[in-house]
């Protein structure tokens, strides 16, 4: 939830509500969800990744779906 609430905070209210219309809910629904931290069902939080282009993770809102978020490779120093 961390990870949505990050990449809402990063738009408009009118993004956020394009945002949350392309993924299939509303602005609304978002905000109450976050505040009384309510899990999302996993098609809405793989909607919610695939419309945030990954910014919001569908393993970090249900890892009990999706199983832990793949570790990404580390960066070689030059």
């Amino acid at each position: 939830m961390i990870t949505l609430r990050k990449y809402l905070a990063t738009l408009s209210p009118d993004d956020q509500a394009a945002y949350a219309e392309r993924a299939g809910t509303t602005i609304g629904y978002l905000r109450k969800a976050l505040s009384k931290r309510q899990r999302f069902d996993g098609a809405l939080a793989r909607r919610l990744d695939e419309e945030s282009g990954g910014a919001v993770c569908r393993h970090d809102l249900r890892p009990d779906v999706f199983g832990p978020a793949p570790k990404r490779p580390k960066a070689k120093a030059a």
